[in-house]
C-alpha cells in the first residue's frame, strides 16, 4: 500500500521514534494517568486546586467517607501528585506542583467542562 504523503509521514515517524520517551518513562506516565483517572481522586484534585486543606475539609468538598478520602490521598501522595505537611495535629494536603493543575485545566479545556 502506498502513501500519498510518504516523505512527510516518514519524516514524522522518524522524529516520533527519535523523540519517544524511554519505556520506563512511558510506564510512569501511564501509572500517573491511571492514578488521576479514578473519579474520587479527580474530585480531590479539583478540590485542592482551590488551596490546601485537611482531610475533614476535603471530605466536605468532595463527599464520601473520611476513610475512603484518606485512602485516596495516600495513593495520590505515593504517586507524588499531592503533598502533605503537618500543621499541629492535622495533616494538610495540596497539589504537588503546578503541573498537576495544568493537566486538569488542559483536560477540561479539551472536554469543554466547567472548572
Amino acid at each position: 500500500m502506498n502513501c500519498e504523503h510518504e516523505r512527510e509521514h516518514s519524516a514524522a515517524a522518524r522524529a516520533a521514534k527519535e523523540n519517544m520517551p524511554h519505556a520506563a518513562e512511558i510506564e510512569r506516565l501511564a501509572e500517573n494517568f491511571k492514578t488521576i483517572s479514578e473519579p474520587s481522586r479527580l474530585k480531590i484534585l479539583f478540590a485542592l486546586r482551590h488551596g490546601e486543606m485537611c482531610v475533614l475539609h476535603i471530605v466536605e468538598a468532595v463527599g464520601g467517607a473520611q476513610s475512603a478520602v484518606s485512602h485516596q490521598l495516600r495513593l495520590l501522595r505515593a504517586s507524588n501528585i499531592v503533598k502533605a505537611r503537618r500543621d499541629g495535629r492535622h495533616i494538610v494536603y495540596s497539589l504537588a506542583d503546578e503541573h498537576i493543575l495544568a493537566v486538569l485545566e488542559l483536560a477540561c479545556a479539551h472536554l469543554k467542562c466547567k472548572i
